[in-house]
């Protein structure tokens, strides 16, 4: 198994791999946890792992089955007429029987089949739970870019209001003789392009609220009444990372399903060894007849018991490869397997590294936004007693607004690292976590 190589971020007081559980209700802004809910309740993806969990628990009880005896119940009447000349004769017979019998399980086929579909329930279970987890991280995300590019907005509409200041203070001093119409030309240019940068903005957001709507399934209106006016980005505590690396990885339920897909390709090359040998069936039946001819009723029970036995001679093969082909795809589940160990390793320590460069990142951004801001005051202050260059000015403008840009943008990189992180280890689902903790599947009959 590959090592990890990046550091770890450092633990908070009291705290650890558990708080994964629920790890959208450790954000300081509940509107997260309540929207995860929603999602929970109606997204269609969760629906259809749901969907699939009934077919794996379906295919679990049809494989037990196996294992049992089997009892049939027959029934028939017949009712006929003949004729010999000018003489008719009538004749009603019946028969009622009952048909059981039991294939001995000899070479543990049944066995290994039941226990590739017990293997494919828990896949189906932990790939609920991921893509609980997967869909959790969506809206958390999608949440966090709406906060920061509502942020983005208020800051370009606070930058667009200078400009125009700016625009009309220009337009008094070309109108004084201060100034030449050049930088007029220059400062109107440079609030349009603010303006269609605002516009272009508010677009962005416009699609997190449609993306949030799509996952959620509340309606827009009722949606943007909770996410209100707010730009504050939503903050996570944070968490340990106990294990490292085998206990973290087990706690990711994309493994526990490539583990279990990989127990149940083992099972069924079992499965397909067993159907290779002889077949030893008990059968029996126990039947009642009934003839009534002419007037005539006559009766007669009947009853047959033995054993059934099925010896594979020839086949021209088939069995044979069906073993190979069930090793085959052993070996498919194997590697399938291995990669995403490997996959669940490399996320860990991308989602450590971009958590780690965030975090380093936010106090020089900040700091470099205040020096920038502070450059443009002055250049502004500067423009305005008359003693400024325009060109100075909106040169000073766009450096501080892209340091601002920078800030909002190493803040929403630092929580989405975050929410990464969360999902990279798992979300909080556990190896021995048990079916009953996933919501039974409802047909759509029971909905309406």
């Amino acid at each position: 198994m590959p090592e990890f190589q990046t550091k770890l971020p450092t633990p908070a007081a009291d705290r650890g791999t558990t708080d994964l559980t629920r790890w959208w209700s450790q954000f300081d802004d509940p509107l997260v946890g309540e929207l995860v809910g929603a999602v929970e309740a109606s997204n269609p993806t969760l629906a259809q792992a749901l969907a699939r969990i009934a077919q794996a628990r379906a295919n679990a009880a049809s494989s037990g089955s196996a294992l049992y005896p089997s009892l049939a119940a027959n029934a028939s009447s017949t009712r006929s007429k003949s004729f010999s000349g000018e003489t008719a004769f009538v004749s009603t017979s019946s028969s009622a029987t009952f048909d059981a019998s039991w294939e001995l399980d000899l070479f543990g086929g049944k066995r290994k089949a039941i226990d590739a579909a017990d293997a494919r329930l828990a896949a189906s279970n932990a790939d609920w739970y991921g893509t609980r987890v997967s869909l959790a991280a969506e809206v958390g995300s999608t949440l966090v870019n709406y906060r920061a590019c509502e942020a983005t907005a208020a800051m370009l509409a606070q930058d667009l209001t200078s400009r125009e200041q700016t625009a009309q203070l220009t337009a008094l001093k070309i109108k004084a003789g201060f100034t030449a119409p050049a930088d007029g030309a220059l400062i109107n240019a440079s609030t349009a392009d603010a303006r269609q940068k605002l516009i272009v903005q508010r677009a962005e957001c416009d699609l997190d609220v449609k993306a949030l709507v799509a996952l959620t399934d509340i309606p827009e209106p009722a949606l943007r009444a909770k996410l209100g006016a707010s730009d504050r980005l939503p903050q996570p505590h944070s968490i340990t990372v106990d294990g490292i690396p085998a206990q973290t990885i087990s706690q990711r339920p994309d493994i526990a399903v490539a583990e279990r897909t990989l127990a149940a390709a083992s099972a069924d090359i079992n499965v397909a060894q067993a159907d290779r040998y002889p077949k030893i069936s008990l059968m029996g039946s126990i039947g009642v007849g009934g003839l009534r001819f002419d007037g005539q009723n006559s009766r007669s029970n009947t009853w047959s018991f033995g054993p059934s036995i099925s010896l594979p001679l020839f086949d021209g093969g088939r069995r044979r490869a069906a073993v190979d082909l069930a090793q085959a795809r052993y070996d498919e589940a194997y590697a399938g397997y291995q990669l995403h160990v490997r996959s669940a390793v490399r996320e860990i320590e991308e989602a450590l590294l971009r958590l780690d460069a965030a975090a380093r990142r936010e106090a020089d951004a900040a700091a470099a936004s205040r020096d920038y801001e502070n450059y443009y005051r002055a250049n502004d202050d500067k423009f305005k007693a008359g003693s400024g260059s325009l060109f100075e000015l909106e040169d000073a403008r766009r450096t501080f607004l892209a340091a601002q840009q920078t800030v909002i943008s190493v803040q929403r990189d630092h929580v989405n690292a975050w929410i990464a992180l969360y999902k990279a280890l798992g979300g909080g689902w556990q190896q021995d976590a048990k079916l009953s903790a996933v919501p039974a599947a409802t047909s759509q009959s029971d909905r309406s």
